[in-house]
This record gives C-alpha cells, structure tokens and sequence, in this order.
C-alpha cells in the first residue's frame, strides 16, 4: 500500500516540529517546510537522517512547488508569539493570507487535505467565557495583536471559502495556550518566561495583578486533538485546548514551587488589549474527536522543566520579557 504523505509548514517550530514526529511515528511520509525566520532546525535535526523525511528551506508566502503527490497540507507556518509578530508584523500578516492562498491553492492542485492552525486569540479579549466555537470575539484590529489575530482570522475565512467554492477537503484547528519541550524561552509567552526568570534566578514578572486567567494544555495531547480533527469529517472550527483555567499569580506560585527557587512574583502594568479570560469550551471535540487532555499540568510542567534545565546558560540569556500572557 503506498504511503500516505503530509506537508507540515513552520516544520521547524514547537508546534510544526512535534507534529513531524508524529506522523513520521504513524507511518507516513514527512515534507517538512520553513523559513527558518521564527523556527530552528535543531528541532528537527533528528530527523534528517530518516528517509521518510525531507525538508525545504522556503517561505509559504511565495509560490509553494512540492513534486509529487501529497494527501495533506497542515499549515502551522506564522510567528505565533507576542515577541515574533511585534517584531515581524508585515511577515505575520503575509503568512496568515499569501501564505494560507498559496497552501489552498496547493492543496487543490493535489487534491489534498488541508488542516490550518487558528488560536484562541480570534477570540480577542473575550466577552464570553468559557469560549465556543460559535463566538465570533472580541477583536481590536488595528491594536498591537491585530496583526495576528486578524491574520489568523483571515486564515479561517480564506480557507471555509476554498472549501465552499473549490471543494478542497479543509480543517480549522483553534489551539490554545500549549507548552511543552521545543517552546523558545524567548517566545515572550507567560510559561516559558517565567521558568526562564526562575532559572536566572530572577523574579517572576507577571502583568497586572495576576488575576488574568490561561488554560495551559501540554503538546501531545494537543497534537493528538491534532491528529483526529485531520482524519474526521468536520470542515467549521474546532476547539483544541486544556479547560483547566488557573490565573497567573497562581500559575507563577506553581512555577516558582517546581523549580524551588526564592523568587518573588512582581507586578508590571498590564500590556493593551491582554485578554482578561482565557479557556476553552471542549465540548464539540470531546463530542466529534472522543478527545479531551490526558496530561495533567504538574506532571507535563515537569518534563518541560527538566527540558529547559538541559539548555546552555547562552541560550537562558536570550529570554525576553514576556509582554503578553
């Protein structure tokens, strides 16, 4: 029987990387593509030696050729963290249109199935809470994360309207707040900052007064989410995340408790537009995929931790501020 075979853009990212290794694991052939302009190849080195794997250096906002056939498309290629699409908002804006245009236009030619990452921020600061998939947001789209969410809310758009007027077989997961091994401790996220910060040993910076709230869901239950919303039937959005709401004083108390350390929790002002709320309504994937997280927080804080641990003191200077939570 030949083999199934699955292009992943932003292949060299936390999400993209993690989702290589997995379809690499069930079988399939592996394209693997990326500009390396957020993403790093030693999250992939360990699997140029494999056959069932190739890898392109390219950007998805230009013309995407891949000879040969192709059965999925899975377009996690776009800067994901506050930090990367401050810095890079044009890029970001590029890679949630030309980018998506290029991966349905692909995905026609070969008739392939195309699975898209959304997130949580199409919701913006929300107004409804827990969030579904039927809330339309709260979305600010000329503000400091407009050139995200609103991208990403394109990216949605693009990809119902290729699959109402071309037909192509199409897929929207929303993926919220997830870690795991692989995160970048300068990603200016609210988890890895804070364990960069504790292993410094310096205090953990939180927005506010902490009271904002996040659901932290660990990477191998979101790319099982992942994995079964590719093989269902179901074109409209789904929710894949963690509901196990914590606010971030209690979050960077946890922090702090794993790794030990003396550190205080200090209060910065809080950024514009930061969502107050964060945690999704999981009742469409529990009912559609018979999915719902496996990992619980301590023990998947844990095993990131001990991967943190392992990174060179050089590579525990970069970490940023994280700006937004």
């Amino acid at each position: 029987m030949t083999k199934k075979r699955v292009l992943v853009t932003g292949a060299a990212g936390f999400l993209g990387s993690h989702l290589c290794d997995r379809f690499i694991a069930e079988g399939y052939d592996v394209v693997g593509m990326d500009n390396l302009i957020t993403g790093d190849l030693k999250n992939i080195e360990h699997l140029f030696k494999l056959k069932e794997f190739e890898f392109y250096n390219h950007d998805v906002s230009k013309f995407i050729h891949v000879p040969g056939n192709l059965d999925y498309i899975l377009h996690f290629a776009s800067p994901a963290s506050p930090i990367d699409y401050l810095k890079i908002p044009i890029q970001t804006l590029k890679v949630g249109s030309l980018g998506i245009h290029n991966c349905l236009g692909l995905a026609r030619v070969k008739k392939a199935r195309v699975l898209i990452a959304s997130t949580s921020e199409v919701y913006g600061d929300p107004m409804v809470h827990p969030q579904t998939e039927e809330y339309w947001g709260n979305v600010n789209p000329v503000g400091p994360r407009g050139v995200y969410d609103e991208a990403k809310r394109f990216q949605e758009a693009m990809t119902m309207a290729y699959h109402t007027y071309h037909g192509v077989e199409t897929r929207i997961v929303r993926i919220f707040n997830t870690y795991g091994p692989r995160m970048r401790l300068n990603d200016g996220r609210v988890l890895p900052a804070f364990i960069g910060q504790a292993l410094r040993g310096e205090d953990l910076t939180m927005f506010g007064d902490g009271s904002q709230t996040r659901s932290f869901c660990y990477v191998d239950d979101l790319v099982e989410g992942i994995f079964r919303l590719l093989h269902s039937n179901y074109a409209s959005p789904v929710n894949i995340g963690n509901p196990d709401e914590i606010t971030i004083k209690e979050f960077g108390e946890e922090i702090i408790k794993l790794t030990g350390t003396s550190q205080k929790l200090v209060s910065k002002p809080l950024p514009k537009d930061d969502p107050k709320q964060r945690k999704p309504d999981i009742t469409l994937a529990k009912k559609l995929l018979d999915w719902e997280p496996k990992v619980n927080r301590a023990d998947g804080l844990k095993i990131t931790y001990d991967y943190f641990k392992t990174l060179s003191s050089e590579e525990l200077q970069k970490t940023a501020y994280h700006r937004f939570e």
